[in-house]
């Protein structure tokens, strides 16, 4: 079982930066790979990033490329994802996400509670 807990969600203005955490109840093997998604109201949930843990292999849903940036800290077992010039769009629940083998839009082995980031324009 894995547990994931996201936090530095929050109000932000158009424009403006946020990064958001994930902590990981227990250290992943190299193999592993995690994730942030996010949720809009009325809409579904949709892939925004991905990380190899072992080599920091790094993907990006083309709607965030060259804005947004997924990390690791191994030794903390944190996850970030640094969100740049954000847009009204970008508002959304926040989900952290752990798998064993998939990467991209149907991983998703275990998921956090959320954390919600709201753009304003």
């Amino acid at each position: 079982q894995v547990q994931l807990e996201e936090s530095g969600g929050g109000l932000v203005q158009a424009g403006g930066s946020l990064r958001l955490a994930c902590a990981v109840s227990r250290r992943p093997y190299s193999s592993h790979i995690m994730g942030w998604f996010r949720q809009a109201p009325g809409k579904e949930r949709e892939y925004v990033a991905a990380i190899r843990w072992g080599t920091g292999g790094q993907y990006y849903a083309d709607s965030v490329k060259g804005r947004f940036t997924i990390s690791r800290v191994k030794a903390d077992n944190t996850l970030y994802l640094q969100m740049n010039s954000l847009k009204p769009e970008d508002t959304a629940t926040y989900y952290c996400t752990f798998d064993t083998r998939r990467l991209g839009p149907t991983m998703g082995d275990y998921w956090g509670q959320g954390t919600q980031v709201t753009v304003s324009s």
